[in-house]
């Protein structure tokens, strides 16, 4: 099949992905969102990663490619890899996932999509612990996803909590601690509409987070039962 795409550098020294067909990534993104919420997620998961597979054929390798995220089609590329690694982490692949946002990061140093914190989450998961504590200095402290990664990550590594992560997501992140150690988490008419809204609570940005990892906690709920004490 012939190639029907091409990296174009610009005079910011990066890179515009051009093309039609299954090139436009912007179009891909879109149907596979149509197709999500049309309930075919298994179509839209395989949409994106082979949208993924053919971007990566056209990165040479050995060279700095940064994709310009002002150009639609290659922030569309940009948002189809990190869609494609949320998927692969929500089914516990979290090599593949963490293999996909290394090459994000790698095309948008700037991490406009913030893949550093999902790849931190990945990392844990996969006990590469060093490899945490390279990208989790890339995560602002203002939000509460770094501090549920140091409590996890050193309860990993040393079986308890560090205290001192413990108190600030008790205190500073209370709404967050209290959703974390709840009994349930229903993603009812309510969470919905107040996280869909243009200010979400905190309260419904705390279940966002635990509804995007909940997958770790079914697989890990002794974390979990430490944080209830």
């Amino acid at each position: 099949m012939m190639q029907k795409a091409t990296l174009n550098p610009t005079p910011d020294q990066t890179f515009e992905v051009e093309g039609a067909g299954a090139y436009d990534f912007a179009k891909v993104l879109a149907r596979s969102r149509e197709m999500e919420r049309a309930g075919n997620v298994e179509g839209a998961c395989n949409e994106r990663y082979a949208a993924f597979q053919r971007l990566a054929e056209l990165i040479p390798e050995n060279e700095e490619v940064i994709l310009e995220w002002n150009h639609r089609n290659s922030r569309a590329a940009l948002e189809l890899i990190y869609a494609s690694a949320v998927d692969h982490f929500l089914i516990d692949d979290f090599e593949l996932s963490a293999a996909l946002l290394e090459m994000l990061l790698d095309l948008d140093p700037e991490d406009h999509l913030e893949g550093s914190t999902l790849l931190a989450f990945d990392y844990v998961a996969m006990d590469e612990q060093e490899l945490f504590d390279e990208v989790v200095n890339d995560i602002s402290d203002k939000y509460a996803d770094r501090t549920l990664l140091l409590l996890w990550s050193g309860f990993r590594r040393d079986g308890h909590l560090p205290e001192g992560e413990l108190h600030r997501f008790k205190v500073k992140f209370a709404p967050f601690y209290a959703e974390f150690t709840a009994a349930e988490h229903p993603a009812d008419e309510a969470y919905l509409r107040d996280i869909e809204s243009e200010h979400p609570s905190v309260g419904a940005q705390a279940r966002e987070l635990w509804l995007r990892t909940e997958n770790l906690w079914t697989r890990w709920p002794v974390f979990i039962a430490a944080l209830r004490g």
